[in-house]
């Protein structure tokens, strides 16, 4: 029976197809020869596959002469733009092109892009990078066919409609590469010599042209994957259940500088403190110490998961990051600073510019003041006139937490350090301010036991939370404040002398109102402005009467009691002005004397108190006992009256 009787050119959808054999080859060559001629004539070959007719008509169609051959390829300059765009698909296709290469080793075999340019090829040198395999370009081929029909397609070397194709006598086969949503992405063509060709062959190649796609999924989960790892604001370290690390993180690699994962197990290379990260339970936001360097502890918030063959994988954030992350969150921060204290008086010029000259070192100062004066202002603006303004400025009250909180309050604790303790531990204000300042306030009414530990803190830089076996390396600038008298503290035995006078390196004494009168106008304007601002309305003023009754009284709350009184009047009054009916009922009561009795009882003061100096040579430390009043109030009296001190103590 004749080969055309038996009808062998079937398409490759139909599940009964054969392809010619060694023994045919010739055969079937001969009978597309002569469906060639037939068509060449105007007539339709009735055994020759519909979709090979198809596409010499289209090559017909556009004039593409069968005779010539050659390739065309797009300019350089595009080629290598194409050739980088798909950069990730050859990569993903050269090894399994090779492994299929081994399978024919007289074969071709090319990855074209989905618009038939040439990417790569290896096996017989037939078709170079860049090659157009498009059929508009080079008639009817197995490449062109496939980008067309977007399936597992063959064309045998007498159905390619250039003559040299069909002169090679190479049968191809070829299969569409497609991504994850069914997208063309390019087409895999296998060329090879008709002994090597069978039906088997297509198999081949379609699984190849699969395998490819399933390569490029899985490069690019996996380049995925890595970058939410690298993106992650935390450490990811993945290792074997031998310890060997197989991934880590930029974060991982910040975190530990210099870590070579090939050196040794992870226990070798990080030194965790607390056992073995292969034998540890797992868990969640545990806190462990690292030694990297066998020298320096990293303090760590880690968790600790299984890895699917058995490994670990290790997520872990530094205690030093997750501090200044808390740090932002609870707004801790500095907002005074010394433009913003108001005040002319003597000792308070000096007290800012002590407290200028303490904002350039890191040694402790110590505030002293009555309740009210502006301690923690002072504070803020030594903090926010230092080195150290960039970082945290946390403020603690010692007298306002319960004697058995304070210790867990500035030092920390580790879980399970005391019943009702948070899980997981928690840093105290020490971690919180690493870096920053440390605002102590009302230190005099610290617990002794806590007193020891502070010590340690200031004399070693270093804190050990309660509970915990290892200390934390901190660097912190202490600033202390108390309204009593620390020295007789110490006498007492209610505070530590050593304490004390590791405290006391600078000691900053800031006034009391009613020794800065002359500030007083300054202060009120101030804070009217600053109130009326915030309730949107017009600042009222005050009459001359109700400031000179503010002046005189005696001020126990200080510059506190003056704000807040400041506020109730605005709140209060109905007018522009401020009269002296709308201060305190006790305020007026003090400050009944009218302008005149009020001007012979300064005259009768002054004349008092010149006698006593007199009496006492000038001497005002016993002229101050005499009269009842601190050194410093009587220096700001004759200094007023513009008394000639030294002069009185030649006289």
């Amino acid at each position: 029976m004749r080969a055309s009787e038996r009808l062998p050119f079937k398409d490759e959808s139909d599940p009964i197809f054969s392809l010619p054999d060694s023994a045919e080859v010739g055969e079937w060559d001969t009978l597309l020869w002569q469906g060639w001629h037939s068509f060449e004539r105007g007539e339709q070959p009735g055994w020759m596959r519909h979709s090979i007719l198809q596409s010499w008509r289209r090559s017909q169609q556009r004039a593409i002469d069968p005779a010539t051959f050659a390739y065309v390829s797009p300019p350089a300059a595009e080629l290598a733009a194409i050739l980088e765009h798909n950069a990730e698909l050859i990569l993903a296709a050269r090894s399994i092109m090779e492994n299929l290469l081994a399978y024919n080793p007289d074969g071709h075999i090319n990855l074209t892009d989905a618009q038939g340019v040439t990417l790569h090829f290896c096996g017989a040198d037939l078709t170079p990078v860049g090659s157009i395999l498009r059929e508009e370009v080079l008639g009817t081929n197995c490449t062109a066919r496939c980008l067309i029909e977007q399936r597992l397609v063959y064309v045998l070397s007498g159905e390619n409609w250039k003559l040299d194709l069909r002169k090679r006598h190479r049968q191809c086969a070829a299969a569409p590469v497609r991504d994850a949503s069914g997208q063309l992405l390019g087409v895999l063509t296998l060329t090879a010599t008709p002994d090597n060709f069978n039906a088997h062959t297509l198999g081949t190649v379609q699984a190849a042209a699969e395998a490819v796609g399933q390569q490029l999924m899985l490069r690019r989960l996996l380049a995925e994957q890595q970058s939410i790892l690298e993106t992650l604001n935390e450490g990811v370290i993945v290792c074997d259940r031998h310890g060997r690390i197989k991934t880590l993180n930029r974060y991982a690699r910040q975190i530990f500088s210099g870590l070579d994962p090939s050196a040794g197990p992870i226990d070798v290379l990080l030194q965790p403190q607390g056992g073995s990260l292969l034998t540890m339970p797992f868990c969640n936001d545990r806190e462990l110490q690292f030694m990297p360097d066998g020298v320096h502890p990293l303090s760590c918030l880690i968790s600790l998961m299984p890895a699917p063959d058995g490994g670990r994988v290790l997520s872990l954030r530094e205690n030093q990051r997750i501090r200044a992350i808390t740090r932002r969150v609870m707004g801790v921060g500095a907002s005074y600073t010394f433009e913003m204290i108001r005040g002319h008086a003597p000792r308070v010029l000096q007290a800012i510019q002590k407290a200028r000259a303490s904002s350039r070192s890191d040694s402790t100062v110590l505030l002293t003041g009555e309740s009210g004066t502006g301690k923690e202002l002072f504070a803020q603006a030594i903090h926010n006139a230092s080195p150290r303004q960039q970082e945290a400025f946390i403020a603690l009250n010692c007298g306002a937490l319960p004697r058995d909180l304070v210790q867990s309050e500035l030092f920390g604790y580790v879980d399970g350090a005391f019943t009702g303790s948070r899980r997981g531990g928690s840093a105290g204000k020490f971690e919180l301010a690493d870096g920053g300042t440390l605002f102590l306030d009302e230190i005099g009414e610290m617990p002794l036991e806590a007193q020891t530990s502070l010590l340690r803190v200031l004399q070693e830089g270093e804190v050990v939370r309660i509970g915990a076996a290892h200390p934390i390396k901190v660097n912190v600038r202490i600033i202390a404040a108390t309204h009593c008298n620390l020295l007789d503290a110490v006498e007492k035995g209610a505070f530590r002398r050593d304490l004390y006078y590791r405290l006391n390196v600078i000691s900053l004494e800031i006034p009391p109102l009613r020794e800065r009168q002359e500030d007083i106008p300054g202060l009120v304007n101030t804070f009217i402005q600053a109130l009326c601002t915030r309730l949107k309305r017009i600042a009222p003023q005050l009459s001359a009467e109700a400031m000179r009754c503010l002046q005189a009284w005696h001020w126990p709350g200080n510059v506190r009691e003056l704000e807040n009184l400041v506020e109730r009047m605005v709140n209060l009054c109905e007018g522009l002005e401020i009269e002296r009916h709308d201060l305190p009922e006790e305020m007026v009561q003090r400050n009944a004397p009218v302008a005149s009795e009020l001007t012979s009882l300064q005259e009768n003061e002054r004349q008092h108190v010149m006698q006593v100096v007199r009496e006492q040579k000038g001497n005002l430390r016993q002229s101050a006992q005499l009269l009842g009043i601190s050194r410093t109030a009587l220096y700001n009296k004759l200094h007023q009256w513009q008394v000639d001190v030294a002069g009185l103590r030649r006289g």
